[in-house]
């Protein structure tokens, strides 16, 4: 995975406009070598077809796949303008990111920096940034922004009789993603796991914490344990706030009694059931068909037709992490790290949910203003 370091963020910029600002970025990649004369001209073309605004003060100027070829290693630089850059549309940018990349390889460099900056709070901390450190650091993730939950820490159908043998489960399950310290396993195993409804069990620990995560682990049967029904031990290391939106989807699970799904679900499907409030209203399925995937400039085509309607749109990657976002934030979109092949589903609630499910499928169709395969 790409990464970043202090010598490529330049700090205390000024540019009195964005085309201003593009040039000084495509000469700093110009002078370390990355790109060829010509990726000027390429970023400035892109930057005409469509914005590179990403939201939240953040702007990702690339040249276009023309000028492609001009590129001789992939890599970014980053210009922080803590006074600001009209990008236009009322859009004002405080970090550039400058991308310069091959083929497809700018949709894992997108992947990467819209999951940081789409967090709570990341702009401002960007904004007002002193050093290049706190930049890095930010861009690189050193600093966790999202819970911790994958299919590493999911242990579906595990053949245990008693609430501490899954205890000893999610812990280790934990531990061996390098999330948490010896101590946050003994403070496991000395608590009495809380019983949640549903036969779901819940134990947690904010000691010896590293990184903020969940862990899952189902029983192949169902045992009773003080006389309660035990099919699932949920456990939460954490010593933030990353948790909470978990636990509010949890007591949504409860209230409609849905916890039973857990329990017969895949890994996928329980990190979805987790991590996001289910999909309501209308829903779609449709596949992208774009070479590169949704890149920049079909993600802002997508994000600009699902702008045109007043509902509310979300959509999954039904072949990535099965995380919901909202279609109408380019940011969010690109965390999605869609590629050709890949089905998105929508989800649309609203009075216009059905015009606007099939005009996302006509854009998507027509190939987001590129030659589709």
């Amino acid at each position: 995975m790409l990464t970043i370091s202090n010598n490529d963020i330049v700090l205390a910029q000024v540019a009195n406009d964005k085309q201003q600002a593009i040039k000084s970025i495509a000469n700093n990649l110009i002078d370390k070598g990355y790109v060829g004369s010509g990726y000027l001209d390429g970023m400035l073309a892109r930057e005409a077809q469509n914005s590179t605004f990403l939201g939240s003060g953040i702007a990702i100027p690339h040249g276009t796949t023309d000028t492609r070829d001009q590129v001789k290693k992939t890599a970014i630089v980053v210009h922080h303008f803590p006074q600001g850059v009209d990008w236009g549309d009322g859009n004002k940018v405080y970090l550039a990111i400058g991308i310069a990349a091959q083929s497809d390889q700018h949709l894992a460099i997108l992947k990467q920096l819209t999951k940081v900056l789409s967090a709570d709070g990341v702009e401002q901390q960007l904004q007002e940034a002193n050093s290049a450190e706190e930049i890095v650091d930010l861009l690189n993730s050193k600093l966790q922004t999202e819970i911790l939950f994958t299919s590493d820490l999911i242990q579906c159908a595990f053949p245990a009789t008693d609430i501490l043998q899954l205890t000893a489960v999610v812990a280790g399950l934990i531990k061996n993603q390098d999330a948490v310290e010896n101590d946050f396993i003994a403070a496991l195993i000395n608590k009495e796991a809380t019983y949640l409804g549903q036969g779901l069990w819940l134990t947690s620990s904010n000691q010896g914490i590293k990184k903020s995560a969940l862990a899952l682990v189902t029983v192949a049967t169902p045992f009773t344990y003080q006389d309660k029904p035990v099919k699932g031990l949920l456990s939460i290391a954490s010593n933030n706030k990353l948790h909470l939106n978990n636990l509010e989807i949890l007591i949504t699970l409860l209230q409609t009694e849905k916890i039973e799904s857990l329990f017969s679900a895949s890994a996928t499907e329980i990190i979805s059931l987790l991590t996001q409030q289910q999909p309501t209203g209308m829903q779609q399925v449709f596949t992208i068909k774009n070479p590169h995937g949704l890149h920049a400039r079909p993600g802002a085509m997508l994000v600009h037709t699902a702008k045109q309607f007043t509902s509310q749109i979300q959509m999954i990657n039904l072949n990535g992490s099965g995380k919901s976002v909202n279609a109408k934030s380019l940011m969010k979109v690109m965390t999605l790290g869609v590629q050709v092949g890949h089905q998105l589903q929508f989800s649309a609630e609203g009075e216009d949910a059905a015009q606007a499910l099939e005009a996302i499928g006509k854009a998507i169709a027509q190939g987001l203003g590129e030659t589709t395969v």
